[in-house]
């Protein structure tokens, strides 16, 4: 089983790595990420779970469509995990930088296209494969802050169901994987611009997921027979839920 990940050198991508390279002794991985340094120290770690496993390393952003198309496009993909993503801010739409909602529609809708389309016609050729999509549960339920990276992140859910309508009658699977309040990976550092104070208090005494709750839950979709298709998987700590209509009561 061949399975390429994005964004792979921290966090998620590399958690999914590791419980995928434990527990699917057949699996063999292309990693992609920006940072060769952080890659490599993934790559060790991996052989130090399972000597046998076979690992390339591919430095490049995700939005770098030319080189990425030129490494992959002869590559027989079985799982396609688009893990690549981020948020940037949190401020009200009206207070927002108009360049970070652009880097978070590049990212999240522009680069996780990119990856499915280059790698979904092998896999339809060979009537086999599973992409893995990193939704959020900010696509489903909204929350004041959210806009933008919660519209790409709704992007991904409704992408991920029509992927599964282009694809019936072929053995192709698709999943959305949607995690609420994760600790452990540099999202919020990244999204909070390295406010370490505002992290901190992201998940002050939250009890958050873990990156390896996901990959966790990655494992689970693909360990099922292949009958079986998990649409999404939408998992929170017990500390949080959706919180409703908010309503104000004030005149306006």
């Amino acid at each position: 089983m061949n399975v390429l990940i994005t964004g792979a050198s921290v966090g998620f991508g590399k958690e999914i790595a590791k419980v995928v390279c434990e527990k699917i002794k057949d699996s063999n991985f292309i990693l992609l990420a920006r940072r060769g340094e952080l890659l490599k120290e993934v790559e060790s770690e991996l052989k130090a779970i399972r000597s046998d496993v076979k690992v390339e390393l591919i430095v490049s952003d995700v939005l770098d469509f030319a080189n990425l198309e030129s490494k992959l496009k002869d590559k027989t993909i079985d799982v396609l995990v688009n893990n690549a993503g981020l948020a940037l801010g949190q401020d009200l739409a009206q207070e927002c930088s108009f360049k970070d909602w652009e880097r978070m529609i590049d990212v999240n809708v522009k680069g996780l296209s990119f990856m499915t389309n280059l790698v979904l016609p092998g896999m339809v050729k060979r009537n086999n494969g599973h992409i893995i999509n990193l939704g959020s549960t900010a696509g489903s339920y909204s929350y004041a802050g959210g806009n933008v990276y919660g519209g790409t992140k709704a992007f991904v859910e409704q992408f991920s169901k029509n992927l599964r309508a282009d694809l019936l009658g072929t053995k192709i699977r698709v999943t959305n994987i949607k995690p609420g309040l994760c600790e452990g990976s540099e999202f919020s550092l990244v999204r909070f611009k390295g406010d370490k104070s505002r992290v901190k208090d992201t998940y002050n005494n939250a009890n958050a997921l873990t990156p390896k709750d996901i990959a966790e839950a990655i494992y689970f979709a693909l360990s099922q027979p292949a009958r079986v298709n998990i649409n999404s998987i939408e998992l929170m700590p017990v500390t949080q839920a959706s919180a409703g209509l908010k309503v104000i009561k004030n005149e306006l």
